[in-house]
């Protein structure tokens, strides 16, 4: 009975997410299994019209199962009416519910027979579409409804978290892959706790029993409006609903004879799948259903409220169309999708928002979220947050994405996490439907992501940089999110300085793979012919440089008369190799080189020896790795060359000022380093030359070549 005196030792909050989520998941698993029965029922059941009724009908079922169990209908009311028939009959039982459940007691037909009668008015546009196609019913079907679902307690559920399972549980993408993933709830509170929710939660404090400020409280909570320009399921939303409505009734319990103001019609979105738009409504009203269950002074149907959930092109419309009266907050989480990886029509939309101009190109997707947020802020108190690949922040993209943002929309960033793996929580103990290899990729998949929460006012609170476990109070965040003045780092084509040569790719195979040796093949083939090894030379990579025990060899027949190698049928062989894989490339310039098989398709690499960097690294690493190689070592392009370095080259570029530099405005690989030459490298500012920095580079040297192994 006194349990009660251990809470300290559990968090509750995590255990509660915990079992929402399990409650969730078992949830998108029943549905997945109805979505299975009913859609082999269908007479085109990979239609894409039939996906989008099964879709609707399936957001229907759900919607009456969670109202007969949360007490919105009779208990048991929805499945008894349908128990009431035989198989075949049910398709037709469910049209005459759903008209039903669309038409208010007055609209409704006065000899209506008392079994539909007593279902109540739902309004909110769930049941508006008289004309979905819903399929005959099987034993198999009726069993996953009236069986299994039936036997769910639908009132657990957890609206963001199985809004974003039923959508993934309902989606043909996922389906195929297999799996269910979801933005956690913790992730998500990154995103609303310091752009809004923990504010008003300081306010409340500070209201203390204080009527009037309590009132005021709760009518700036009910007035706030909410925004999702990117809502998916609507988990952003639905959770922002949860939490503002168990701050409302904290004030509640203050002031007895107040009532609920907050509602779902304070919150928009626009999302350009449909079935996710009405998995968003779906998950809001339900959220709304389980906060005011207890206050029995407010029915909770008909749903009175309804989020403005838009389906759009959220880059093509206007969104002040949307949000016509204006909105507070804006936030979500926009495609994770970086530059290299949008197709020819997303590149067009993000040039159409961001305008032409130097590396627009180079911008990731989420940019034109930025910049579209940034419009509509200008004189305006909205404040925003949004999860954003990390590359936004980092590397050449910094500059064309931010100058407009910071000079023209005069845009403060007033809290930012630094990067962090965004990982889609994932149920392992669902029955994945592909072999294992995707299982594992799927499992793997996560994205490196930044949040930035930003706003236009020049607002007076206090910025913040999280960056891991670290909280930093900063005076100002800039792009890079380091607490300094907002200057960008933007490519140079040469070096700033004049006493630093000029930094260039390795060579360029393009070649299948069939110019390159391994060690093993290197002493086959000289085993044939000795006189070839004029033809083999050593090859360097960025993995060859940074595991040393990893020994390749490349055909480097440059200046080497084909007499030489004429007769090896092995190097023909791998010629003409090389020349069908480049005839079959979809670039000209490939194309262009499969008349000369013999020669690597790029080669800036010079005769002289060379200081070499591999473009990746580990982040764990304090410095880069950089060393001198000698002329025989082909260099290819996943490192960078400096030709003719000198010692004094080494030392700066080795040195922790210029590892600070990198990391400050290099990009990154997940969260390795990405190095630069046209950012990092060329802006670099060089010291003067001195004998110093020649000393210590070579004790440097020195000491590595004591250290080899």
């Amino acid at each position: 009975r006194e349990r009660h005196r251990l809470n300290f030792l559990v968090d509750e909050n995590a255990a509660r997410i915990r079992r929402d989520r399990r409650i969730s998941v078992k949830a998108g698993e029943i549905i997945g299994k109805l979505y299975d029965a009913l859609q082999h029922s269908y007479i085109k059941p990979e239609a894409a019209e039939t996906i989008d009724a099964l879709n609707k009908l399936c957001v229907r079922l759900v919607f009456c199962l969670y109202a007969e169990n949360a007490g919105l209908f009779d208990k048991k009311s929805f499945c008894n009416y349908l128990n009431g028939y035989k198989t075949p009959q049910l398709r037709a039982a469910l049209i005459r519910l759903f008209a039903v459940l669309n038409q208010s007691k007055r609209e409704r037909d006065p000899y209506l027979e008392d079994e539909l009668q007593k279902f109540p008015y739902v309004d909110g546009g769930l049941f508006e579409d008289g004309d979905i196609e819903i399929p005959n019913f099987n034993e198999d079907s009726r069993f996953e409804l009236l069986t299994r679902a039936a036997d769910f307690d639908w009132a657990e559920i957890s609206p963001p978290i199985f809004g974003a399972i039923f959508e993934a549980t309902l989606n043909p993408e996922t389906r195929r892959t297999g799996g269910m993933h979801y933005t956690s709830i913790e992730n998500i509170h990154k995103v609303i706790d310091p752009l809004f929710l923990t504010h008003l939660r300081d306010e409340f404090e500070q209201c203390g029993d204080d009527p009037e400020l309590l009132s005021a409280l709760q009518n700036k909570i009910a007035r706030l409006k909410f925004f999702d320009p990117a809502c998916g399921s609507g988990n952003f939303l639905t959770e922002t609903y949860i939490k503002l409505r168990e701050l409302e009734d904290k004030i509640l319990k203050r002031l007895p004879d107040s009532t609920i103001q907050v509602s779902i019609g304070q919150f928009y979105g626009i999302e350009i799948n449909n079935f996710a738009v009405a998995v968003a409504k779906t998950a809001l009203w339900i959220a709304e259903s389980q906060m005011i269950a207890e206050d029995a002074r407010r029915d909770r149907l008909p749903l009175r409220t309804s989020a403005h959930i838009v389906e759009a092109n959220a880059l093509k419309i206007d969104w002040r169309e949307v949000i016509p009266d204006g909105v507070d907050f804006i936030m979500g989480n926009p495609p994770f999708l970086g530059a290299s990886m949008m197709n020819a029509t997303q590149k067009a939309e993000v040039v159409a928002i961001l305008g032409k101009g130097k590396l627009i190109n180079s911008v990731d997707y989420v940019g034109a979220w930025y910049h579209k947020a940034a419009a509509i802020m200008v004189g305006t108190k909205i404040r925003a947050a949004f999860v954003s690949t990390n590359s936004i922040t980092q590397g050449e993209q910094v500059a064309p994405l931010w100058k407009r943002l910071l000079g023209e929309y005069k845009i403060c960033i007033d809290f930012a996490y630094r990067t962090f793996r965004w990982e889609q929580e994932r149920d392992d103990e669902q029955q994945p439907r592909e072999p294992e290899k995707d299982r594992k990729r799927l499992k793997q998949a996560a994205v490196h992501c930044v949040i930035i929460g930003f706003s236009s006012a020049q607002l007076e609170r206090h910025r913040i940089i999280f960056d891991g476990e670290r909280i930093i109070e900063a005076e100002n965040i800039n792009p890079y999110l380091v607490d300094a003045p907002d200057i960008l780092v933007e490519s140079r084509a040469t070096p700033l300085c004049s006493n630093a040569p000029r930094m260039v790719y390795g060579n360029k195979p393009s070649d299948g793979g069939n110019l390159i040796l391994s060690e093993a093949e290197r002493n086959q083939l000289l085993k044939t012919d000795p006189k070839l090894e004029v033809c083999i030379r050593r090859y360097i990579g960025g993995k060859d440089f940074i595991n040393q025990n990893v020994i390749r060899y490349c055909l480097w027949l440059k200046d080497i008369e084909p007499g030489v190698y004429r007769k090896s049928r092995e190097i023909m062989r791998r010629l003409d190799a090389v020349r069908e894989f480049r005839a079959a490339s979809t670039s000209k310039d490939t194309r262009d080189k499969a008349d000369v098989p013999y020669l690597f398709f790029r080669t800036p690499q010079t005769d002289a020896d060379y200081l070499c960097l591999p473009q990746t690294s580990s982040e764990r690493r304090k410095y880069l790795p950089i060393g001198f190689f000698d002329r025989s070592f082909i260099a290819i392009d996943t490192v960078l060359i400096v030709p003719n370095a000198t010692l004094y080259h080494f030392g700066v570029l080795v040195s922790s000022v210029h590892m600070a530099w990198m990391r400050a405005v290099g990009g990154r690989f997940g969260t390795g380093y990405r190095y630069s030459t046209s950012v990092v490298y060329n802006n670099f500012p060089w010291c003067s030359p001195s004998p110093a920095i020649e000393r210590t580079a070579q004790r440097i040297l020195d000491v590595r070549a004591k250290f080899s192994n």
